[in-house]
């Protein structure tokens, strides 16, 4: 866990815009500005996912320099707010998460809630929103959208058996080739919707891509895989070449909006 006096809420990777294909972390770093110390937790929680994707940074970077394709990474831990939940979720500020209580969001004031929104969660989706819209611009057409996660191997005493799993909702023109190009490695266990729904009303997918009609998928890789930085760049290797082939798909760039499960957009 790092920190900075002057604390930048998100990264941006720069890349070729014409490519049509924007990458996006949410959960890419732990760190938190210093006037929040460590939220009242031991260092060592931040070394678990409560605190963030690990093995997703790296991923995204790699993957972004594979591809020469832009990225926005968010910079702050989930556990100060978590930008991959709409404004009004009740776990978007957590006080505990998976069995650990945190006790410097609780009790949490509504100013100190619409404080953190206003310094990280909204300035983070403006990014995201800056750099969809400069892609579209820059590529003359809808922009593709690919979000990188990843998961414990185990969650609640639940040994999850997949590898990567492949979230979504209605709009299967990433999805579907994805899943299929993915499970082409027999030794993969890839899961669909797996081991979250990807229909999650006010998430980035959501707010960026659903209701926007873009083509989208967010892919999430076990943790274990990609802990080291080896492991990950090899995830990056082996996600490139897909990605790559369905950002050629003649479907990718255009915009159809086939609504969302969690209700009318």
């Amino acid at each position: 866990m790092t920190r900075s006096t002057v604390f930048a809420p998100f990264d941006i990777v720069e890349g070729d815009r014409k490519r049509g294909i924007v990458l996006l972390a949410d959960h890419a770093r732990r760190d938190l500005p210093e006037e929040y110390g460590s939220l009242g937790l031991p260092a060592a929680e931040f070394d678990r996912h409560i605190a963030y994707d690990i093995g997703v940074e790296t991923v995204t970077r790699a993957l972004a320099a594979l591809l020469g394709v832009p990225a926005v990474l968010a910079n702050f831990s989930r556990l100060l707010i978590d930008p991959n939940r709409g404004e009004d979720d009740p776990t978007l500020i957590r006080q505990l998460y998976d069995g650990t209580v945190i006790s410097g969001n609780y009790p949490l004031a509504l100013k100190e809630r619409e404080r953190r929104l206003d310094r990280f969660y909204r300035p983070y989706h403006d990014a995201v929103g800056a750099m969809i819209a400069s892609v579209a611009q820059a590529s003359a057409s809808a922009p593709f959208i690919f979000s990188v996660h990843s998961f414990t191997p185990f969650m609640q005493g639940f040994v999850r058996p997949w590898h990567v799993g492949v979230l979504w909702d209605r709009d299967d023109r990433v999805a579907r080739p994805l899943i299929e190009m993915l499970a082409e490695d027999k030794s993969l266990i890839v899961g669909d919707n797996e081991p979250y729904d990807g229909a999650l009303r006010g998430d980035t997918m959501f707010r960026h891509a659903i209701v926007n009609g873009f083509a989208h998928a967010l892919i999430e890789i076990r943790q274990d895989l990609i802990a080291g930085r080896k492991d990950a760049v090899a995830w990056a290797e082996r996600l490139a070449p897909i990605v790559d082939a369905i950002n050629r798909r003649p479907d990718i760039h255009h915009v159809k909006r086939f609504g969302s499960r969690t209700g009318p957009l």
